[in-house]
């Protein structure tokens, strides 16, 4: 991989996203735990962490130890300042919530994960996705896993109103490996998957990145696998307030991106936009309101 998003979780995460190459399998899965619940390690056992990750505590030492960091205690540091850096904000959101209804936990959580997906964003892994995705000379292929679909379809559809060359990946897997055969160098495959992430999407991705196409990734994690074949890979903060997992963050870290590439393609595409606008009022397509 050639550039990510600044993982969710600070200096740890970004460790763990330099390192995710040379870990062990032990290691990973003590590394998943660590970023999925940072609390859990900031006021945990080494004994505590190794079961959570289903090994043992010989494994979490080498993982603080691949990380930098001289022991668990120093890890468990660097893991609590980071909370502590967020703790401030999020006291004063606690304070701002008129109660704990649905619609206020709603609130609060997508609040925080927007704020947590954008703010993860590194500016140069930004630049470098918009760049891929406003070369004209690029196709763009869009697929997403059965739960992102809907952004999928938004980003395949806003981008094909700014340029041309825009396609997204859908159907049977007959369909699927038709569509994305001639994908290779010159290719730009935008990804948007979360765990538990749908097979054909990794297997499939995994193919046209081999055959040499860029991959730009909207993901959950640093270790996904996803972010591991990416050229550029952002993580998503999906916490619901409810049983399933938000796609209010993944929505707007896709509408930033479609927002860079129209700024990019500011000339050809305001001219596309005019073309299209005109269609539609030819067609009288749209009922305007009164």
């Amino acid at each position: 991989m050639h550039g990510t998003g600044r993982a969710q979780g600070g200096e740890v995460a970004e460790r763990i996203a330099t390192e995710r190459e040379r870990l062990s399998p032990a290691e990973r899965r003590v590394a998943e735990v660590v970023l999925r619940d940072p609390t859990f390690v900031a006021f945990g056992t080494v004994a505590g962490l190794a079961t959570a990750a289903g090994t043992s505590g010989a494994s979490v030492v080498r993982l603080a130890g691949r990380l930098g960091y001289r022991g668990f205690s120093e890890l468990q540091a660097a893991v609590q300042a980071s909370i502590g850096q967020q703790l401030a904000p999020a006291v004063e959101k606690i304070r701002a919530e008129p109660g704990h209804d649905v619609v206020s936990r709603t609130l609060a959580a997508e609040l925080a994960n927007v704020e947590r997906t954008l703010r993860s964003v590194e500016p140069r892994a930004f630049e470098r996705a918009v760049d891929l995705l406003a070369d004209l000379d690029r196709s763009v292929l869009v697929m997403a896993g059965d739960a992102g679909r809907g952004i999928g379809t938004l980003c395949a559809t806003e981008l094909g109103l700014l340029r041309d060359g825009v396609s997204e990946v859908s159907g049977s897997d007959v369909a699927v490996a038709r569509q994305l055969a001639v994908a290779g160098p010159g290719w730009v495959v935008l990804v948007i998957d979360l765990r538990r992430y749908d097979r054909w999407v990794l297997s499939h991705v995994r193919r046209v990145a081999d055959a040499g196409a860029d991959v730009v990734a909207l993901t959950d994690s640093v270790l996904s696998p996803l972010a591991t074949v990416a050229t550029v890979a952002f993580t998503i903060a999906a916490e619901g307030a409810g049983p399933f997992d938000s796609h209010v963050g993944g929505l707007s870290l896709a509408n930033a991106l479609v927002t860079g590439v129209a700024g990019r393609l500011r000339d050809s595409a305001t001219e596309r936009l005019d073309a299209v606008e005109a269609a539609w009022r030819a067609a009288d397509a749209l009922v305007e309101p009164d």
